[in-house]
């Protein structure tokens, strides 16, 4: 979910001058949680009975706009899990419940204090046994949530919204609002005043006027969690453009305020090329049977309704955060809102992806943006541990920025190749398409996809917490290879030390080059070939990892001890490395014999008095076991034994 405080700011990026911010972006969560913090009477978890399945809602509504009221029929079919006699659903005691039918009989039900509808089936059922129930009932909807069910207007013309993240259901239908259960396909039909128009998710089927009363029948054919079912109802204007993709022409219907007719419509553009990108990227879109579209609303940013994103304004952020939902989010949702970052983070690197292709100006700032935010405290971690606190949830530094800039992170970590390998995978998996996840099936869909072991990434980055800082001691011998030594300390104790790989970009007024070093362990020393005489060096400069307070020294005083040699790697593969320090000859010669002292290679290396890292090739070399002698005039007699 998303939502809007409108922001202008100034940055410093990396060592570059302030940029100024010349668009307008959504601060996406943070509506959300304003919004929780004026909800007194929150209830946050379903009370539904786990021994039946939703299989279809067929759901009928009629209101008002300017009346805030709901009268409503959900008929539900479902099938048994276990042997039963009574299931219950969710639903708040301030709507009255008229009756219950199965079969068009009355049955019986009682409305309970913890916000639940139970009901006594007319006979026990067996388990995967089918059956249906019709619940008519009314009333003014309880308002918790995110607003769950709003009255207002707009331009003084009433307006009715519904927004169900992430417990709001219950307030206006009764459901299964758990994260443990889709219905594979749903119908709604809403009946209101004819000067009015309706929208919900799916295809609009027919729209029919009879005296004073417009009904809109909505098909929708795909599974859908519970607080991703929505209606509104307004004096929309609507219109409708078309996407590519692939072989579909898609279509994207839009409902929008008439006021803000033309703005939507200049500006669509920018979503429709976000679904190309996405669709080419993640996965084929994933209602692509039906339909996209935006439906405009008053609460102030967007919420991801599968099919039908409830929208306020045209800002591209925002409307590239909430299509990102429709693959994360919608086809695959979190399996629990301790994992939500499956779904924010997500959508938010969605956004962040998009700025990537089409904006590269504005994606450097949002980067900015999310990192200053995560690094502005010491702590906190991506997964959730008390999801009682809808606060939490939706906490926009954690769930969102963290979230995303864990995926960038992850992409850096493997490359391109291998990240958006894994996340194809995971958008394919048959156990999640439509269905729920956690944390642990995105691991496990990466780690199959690239066969890398990830439990030191996911440990580091979704379950710890904090961020490092780095310090880079550098200097350079005569030949411009560099010896880097990088040391880190971190923000908190959960993780004392972050294994990941450092871009460090060498420069001086006319070259600069990027290397990146692995960081294993602490103090770390590695060489790397500049080509040039550089002069600064720069920690992250493309912001690819979460980090702050970062620092560089170029070591100029020579090494107190003489004459100091390692031998790396052994066992070798392709190349194997000699580091000298401070050497007290001007030259070394390096000879390497196989084990039957045969020649097979020697270099004559010229060493004036600088660390040096000389080379010695193995790529050709057979198997077996080598031995490496060095010798310096009267200074250095050295033989290595070097295994490959």
């Amino acid at each position: 979910m998303k939502c809007i405080l409108l922001f202008f700011l100034f940055i410093t990026v990396g060592s570059t001058a302030q940029l100024p911010l010349c668009k307008q972006f959504t601060d996406i969560p943070a509506m959300e949680q304003r919004a929780f913090l004026n909800q007194s009477n929150m209830r946050n978890v379903s009370q539904a009975s786990p021994n039946y399945k939703v299989n279809f809602y067929r759901c009928t509504w009629k209101c008002d706009p300017a009346v805030r009221y709901i009268d409503g029929k959900v008929v539900a079919y479902f099938t048994a899990t276990a042997p039963t006699s009574s299931i219950v659903f969710d639903l708040t005691t301030r709507l009255t419940v008229d009756s219950v039918t199965s079969h068009n009989q009355k049955i019986g039900f009682t409305q309970q204090a913890n916000q639940t509808l139970v009901l006594q089936l007319p006979v026990a059922l067996n388990a995967l046994q089918k059956d249906s129930v019709a619940m008519y009932y009314h009333g003014v909807p309880d308002n918790t949530g995110f607003g769950s069910f709003i009255q207002s207007a707009h331009n003084n013309v009433p307006v009715i919204w519904t927004l169900s993240e992430p417990y709001g259901s219950k307030d206006w239908w009764p459901c299964r609002s758990g994260m443990d259960d889709k219905a594979d396909s749903l119908d709604v039909t809403i009946l209101y005043p004819s000067q009015y128009k309706g929208t919900s998710n799916g295809l609009l089927q027919s729209e029919t006027t009879v005296g004073n009363t417009t009904t809109s029948f909505f098909k929708h054919r795909y599974p859908i969690a519970s607080y991703l079912v929505a209606f509104s109802v307004t004096n929309f204007a609507v219109f409708n453009n078309t996407v590519q993709l692939g072989n579909t022409v898609l279509p994207m219907v839009t409902y929008v305020y008439p006021e803000d007719l033309a703005t939507f419509q200049a500006d669509t553009h920018l979503v429709l090329d976000a679904m190309q990108l996405f669709h080419n990227t993640f996965a084929p879109y994933p209602f692509i049977k039906e339909k996209y579209g935006h439906t405009q609303f008053g609460w102030g940013g967007g919420m991801e309704h599968q099919t039908n994103t409830f929208i306020t304004h045209t800002d591209a952020n925002l409307m590239a955060h909430e299509l990102g939902h429709q693959w994360f989010g919608d086809k695959i949702t979190c399996g629990s809102w301790q994992d939500i970052w499956l779904n924010e983070g997500f959508a938010t690197f969605a956004a962040d992806y998009y700025f990537e292709k089409f904006d590269t100006a504005s994606s450097r700032i949002t980067l900015a943006i999310h990192l200053n935010n995560i690094v502005s405290q010491p702590d906190g971690k991506v997964w959730i541990e008390d999801t009682s606190n809808v606060g939490r949830i939706f906490d926009g530094r954690l769930s969102y920025d963290k979230g995303a800039y864990t995926l960038r992170m992850l992409r850096f970590t493997l490359g391109d190749s291998l990240f958006f390998k894994g996340l194809r995978q995971y958008q394919n998996d048959s156990a999640l398409q439509y269905r729920f996840a956690r944390t642990a099936d995105f691991k496990r869909n990466m780690e199959t996809a690239t066969g890398r072991n990830l439990d030191y990434f996911f440990q580091q980055w979704i379950y710890g917490e904090g961020y490092p800082s780095f310090t880079v001691n550098w200097s350079q011998n005569n030949n411009n290879w560099a010896r880097i030594k990088v040391s880190e300390t971190t923000s908190h104790p959960s993780v004392p030390f972050f294994r990941t790989p450092l871009a460090l970009t060498f420069k001086n007024a006319t070259q600069q080059k990027t290397v990146v070093v692995q960081c294993n362990t602490n103090n770390d020393e590695s060489w790397a070939d500049i080509g040039f005489v550089a002069d600064t060096v720069w920690v992250d400069k493309d912001l690819q990892l979460i980090s702050k307070n970062n620092k560089t020294a170029k070591s100029l005083a020579a090494s107190t001890v003489q004459n100091e040699i390692k031998i790396y790697p052994n066992p070798v593969s392709s190349q194997l490395y000699v580091s000298l320090k401070n050497p007290s000859e001007k030259q070394m010669l390096l000879q390497l014999f196989a084990s039957n002292g045969q020649l097979v290679w020697k270099r004559m290396f010229d060493t004036p008095g600088q660390d040096e890292l000389l080379q010695v090739p193995f790529t050709l070399n057979p198997r077996g076991t080598y031995l490496l002698k060095a010798d310096a005039g009267n200074s250095i007699h050295l033989i290595k034994k070097i295994v490959k």
